[in-house]
């Protein structure tokens, strides 16, 4: 199965929390001091609110699969259609452990494509490590604001 996701960017993330869950008709299956997910079964979506952003509103959009084989299908139609691709492999961000590539549209949308691997305790493994004091470069914004165009991985952390 694949799952649509939506991103945002929130000024309030406890006002957010309330509006959606009552939007929804459920509480959400993730929550932290900034961000909140939603699971959605009907129909099937994964919306996850944050506070990470600069201003609120899409930060990007997406999609989910709960197979490897689908992520390969979707990478080789990014291709196929010309678009430029960023590979960040194994990554770890939104309190998961993912395997991801991200597209931009021709309206700077950027598009990330993504199989979980799993949940991790933190944001961002790199993030947090830095904040800890582990030598590694400032990690890239997970975020991909519209119009803002997908930056090529340095491969330094």
């Amino acid at each position: 199965m694949k799952r649509f996701h939506v991103h945002l960017h929130v000024a309030d993330l406890a006002q957010s929390i309330g509006f959606y869950a009552k939007l929804f008709g459920a509480e959400p299956t993730r929550h932290e001091s900034d961000y909140a997910k939603w699971m959605l079964e009907d129909p099937p979506v994964n919306f996850a609110i944050s506070t990470r952003g600069q201003a609120p509103g899409i930060d990007h959009l997406g999609i989910q699969t709960d197979k490897p084989e689908d992520l390969a299908d979707l990478k080789a139609r990014a291709e196929a259609a010309d678009l430029a691709l960023l590979d960040e492999g194994a990554t770890t961000c939104c309190y998961a452990r993912s395997e991801k590539h991200w597209v931009t549209d021709p309206q700077g949308i950027a598009w990330e494509h993504f199989h979980t691997l799993g949940d991790i305790p933190v944001f961002h493994e790199a993030a947090a490590g830095a904040e800890a004091g582990a030598s590694c470069c400032p990690p890239t914004p997970r975020g991909k604001p519209i119009g803002i165009p997908v930056k090529a991985n340095t491969g330094c952390c």
